[in-house]
């Protein structure tokens, strides 16, 4: 019953992924030194054109690579994104503290062997797994790896030498796949399924690097980090709570989209793009308000939470999503994680507050009109900080007239 009553407000939009174009989306299930990575991107092209080249730990036999199933992460989106809520002011002449307080506090809670081996790669192993062809590669050095991929069909953007070689001397793999046409026929699937990997290792991390080498402007990841204890940072690169709470204007419902991408390119702006920030971070057994239904103990367990299998309580199984605009120039480091202690609940979530419309004759009814005008300027300051956006704009959407722009009749009883 508790948390029924949630903020006391009625979600009414999100902002998921679709809002960002070149956007990838990455589950990590984390605990001990075992990592489950459900990966997906918004390639759009000819399947046959779709080759991925990433860095992992460790050697993957055929039985740690598994495709998945796009759901999972849409409905992971779904459940974490930012979201916007609205409220709506109680008669003030007949105020219901009581109930109120109540409600505030339950929410409070194929190149020839000889010719690879010239190279210095070696093709540990070969797997076709659904629709796609997967090879896990070792390399001696970077140039090797690169003509062997060029030989082999898969385009390297110049400069990606020096990246591979970095990979190279930490001894990791390189997880190579690509389309298998015929089988992608057979399965009748017309977009491309997420990959899934579980290993283990030491490195809690996301290699990104690569990504950066060809692309042709920043690029956005976001990261659902589900693991047992609590949330998850970087611990290479500031992890920044973006702003949260804040009542804006009424007409953003409208545009909730453009406030948001305006929202966040001015945090990346302050901060440089030198962090990732974090958007959400919750128990999963539960929300509020919800954007969406929590994930189900069957859907936790395929994206890998293999806790679940020892009969843990879907409780223990706490929600990060972060989220980073990224490129070569400001993030030359992968990822890398941390898991922490902290279980406080956090979302990035943004209020409106429609106000009571009947006009009474009481005290209170008296102040609170006179404290509305003060509250509405307050929101469009609020909306101009955190956007960028120019506040006189800002006031003309609220369809507030500034003083200086009423006529000399309208000035004249107004005490303005």
């Amino acid at each position: 019953m508790k948390a029924a009553f949630g903020f006391c407000g009625f979600y009414v939009a999100k902002a998921d992924t679709r809002l960002f174009n070149k956007a990838s989306q990455v589950a990590l299930v984390r605990f001990d030194d075992k990592t489950v990575m459900t990966m997906a991107n918004d390639f759009r092209g000819d399947p046959k054109e779709f080759a991925i080249v990433i860095p992992v730990p460790t050697f993957l036999e055929r039985e740690q690579i598994h495709v998945g199933d796009k759901a999972l992460l849409d409905h992971l989106d779904a459940y974490s994104a930012p979201r916007l809520v609205e409220y709506f002011d109680e008669d003030p002449c007949r105020p219901r503290r009581g109930m109120l307080d109540a409600l505030q506090s339950a929410a409070a809670p194929a190149a020839k062997p000889a010719r690879e081996k010239s190279l210095g790669v070696t093709v540990e192993a070969r797997y076709t797994i659904g629709e796609y062809d997967i090879l896990i590669l070792s390399a001696r050095e970077s140039q090797g790896l690169e003509t062997w991929l060029v030989q082999n069909g898969y385009r390297i953007p110049p400069g990606a030498s020096a990246v591979l070689g970095s990979y190279i001397k930490q001894g990791m793999r390189f997880f190579v796949a690509r389309v298998n046409l015929e089988e992608q026929a057979r399965l009748g699937f017309q977009y491309l399924r997420p990959l899934q990997v579980a290993y283990e290792s030491p490195k809690f991390m996301l290699p990104i690097r690569l990504g950066t080498v060809n692309a042709d402007g920043p690029q956005e990841l976001f990261v659902y980090a589900l693991t047992r204890k609590g949330r998850v940072e970087t611990t290479n690169y500031r992890t920044v709570r973006l702003p949260s709470g804040m009542d804006l204007p009424l007409y953003v419902r409208s545009k909730f989209p453009d406030f948001y991408r305006s929202m966040f390119a001015q945090q990346v702006r302050r901060e440089d793009m030198r962090s990732v920030f974090l958007e959400y971070a919750w128990d999963t057994s539960w929300c509020d308000p919800c954007a969406a239904d929590p994930l189900s103990r069957d859907e936790l367990r395929q994206l890998g939470v293999f806790w679940l299998d020892e009969g843990a309580r879907s409780q223990e199984v706490f929600l990060t999503r972060l989220h980073v605009r990224y490129d070569a120039t400001h993030f030359p480091e992968d990822l890398s994680f941390q898991e922490t202690a902290d279980r406080q609940n956090f979302q990035a979530r943004y209020v409106l507050r429609h106000p009571w419309t009947e006009t009474k004759n009481c005290p209170a009814g008296q102040q609170y009109r006179s404290e509305l005008a003060r509250r509405r300027e307050a929101e469009a300051q609020t909306l101009a900080s955190l956007t960028g956006w120019s506040v006189d704009e800002v006031r003309r959407g609220m369809g507030i007239v500034a003083p200086e722009d009423r006529t000399w009749w309208q000035r004249l009883w107004s005490g303005d």
